[in-house]
């Protein structure tokens, strides 16, 4: 019996530590999310940096999914996100290495 708590309880801490990989919360990680949906490559940029200066960063695009955020480089990714049953656009920087 004492097994099955014990595997209960590695895999929900399992699944913890995977949910919140996939959701950006990592040391060093930046998350912004959008209640407007950007669907336009462009634009999405545009409310990535301009979300970014009034957070107090210095930020610059440089392609490719590629930012500049206080003169470190970071990588952006999108994830979709079912909050209450509406999407949610979330913006994940990871630092580059």
């Amino acid at each position: 019996m004492l097994w099955v708590y014990i595997l209960v309880g590695a895999v929900g801490i399992g699944l913890l530590v995977l949910f919140n990989t996939l959701m950006g919360y990592r040391k060093g990680h930046i998350q912004i999310d959008f209640d407007k949906r950007h669907i336009d490559h462009q634009a999405y940029v545009e409310a990535i940096e301009k979300e970014l200066i009034e957070r107090g960063h210095d930020v610059h695009y440089e392609g490719d999914y590629t930012f500049i955020v206080d003169e470190k480089p970071y990588v952006f990714f999108e994830r979709n996100v079912p909050i209450g049953g509406v999407p949610l656009q979330r913006t994940i920087l990871k630092p580059q290495k």
